[in-house]
């Protein structure tokens, strides 16, 4: 998707986009705003296009994209880093690299430096459907019991690192001091972060100020799928 003032080149315009989306998802430019912290006056404007008027800034828009989880292109190069590939039985899987390092759910000093260990092989029209780049991505496991029950000690996480604008709610991986962590965040604009676990046990934790920023230039990627170890 292309986001240049009063460019549609065959494609829908902006607006009709960012409608349709938030239709999909159920929501609407004041549920959002406060969900991801963008300002509720940028979407409303958004949506009550006048053909008059060019579209948003190419700012604005990054803002709204990431908002509604839309990928924010430009084009026309794509830089997708190539995953490895094969086919069975005529349908096409690509591969995410594994790692032999682990995200703490609770504190822990991790290191995610090194090559991997090996590679998972994933449906590529899957991957598609999720809007996941096989290359972009790495798997991770996870030690602790913070996240749980959405993520339980031992299961396999996918990290996409494309993903390194936090929306609040979503499940993150990143770097604070020596630790590796995993945690859902929420943020506060120009006020806090807030680091959650889905397990009660353990309370959450807010990060201000010059903190924040840590977190921020922290972030490995968010978690976009995980598969659980039985037994």
């Amino acid at each position: 998707m292309g986001i240049f003032p009063k460019m549609r080149t065959g494609e829908r315009p902006f607006h009709e986009i960012v409608q349709a989306r938030l239709d999909e998802l159920g929501e609407n430019p004041f549920s959002i705003a406060g969900k991801s912290g963008i300002s509720y006056d940028k979407i409303r404007s958004v949506i009550r296009h006048d053909h008059r008027r060019a579209d948003p800034k190419v700012e604005t828009a990054r803002e709204i994209c990431a908002a509604l989880d839309l990928e924010f292109y430009i084009g026309p190069r794509r830089d997708l880093k190539p995953a490895p590939s094969t086919t069975v039985s005529g349908e096409q899987f690509a591969t995410v690299a594994r790692y032999d390092a682990a995200g703490a759910a609770g504190n822990g000093a991790i290191n995610l430096d090194g090559p991997p260990i090996d590679h998972l092989a994933f449906s590529k029209r899957w991957l598609e459907q999720n809007g996941i780049s096989a290359g972009d991505s790495i798997l991770i496991n996870v030690r602790g019991d913070s996240m749980e029950p959405s993520i339980y000690d031992g299961d396999l996480v996918m990290i996409d690192r494309r993903k390194t604008q936090i929306r609040s709610g979503r499940i993150y991986v990143f770097r604070e001091g020596d630790c590796l962590r995993i945690k859902r965040l929420e943020l506060i604009p120009d006020a806090a972060i807030i680091l959650r676990s889905d397990n009660p046990k353990h309370p959450p934790e807010h990060r201000v100020g010059p903190a924040m920023n840590t977190i921020s230039e922290g972030l490995i990627g968010e978690v976009v799928w995980s598969g659980h170890k039985w037994g």
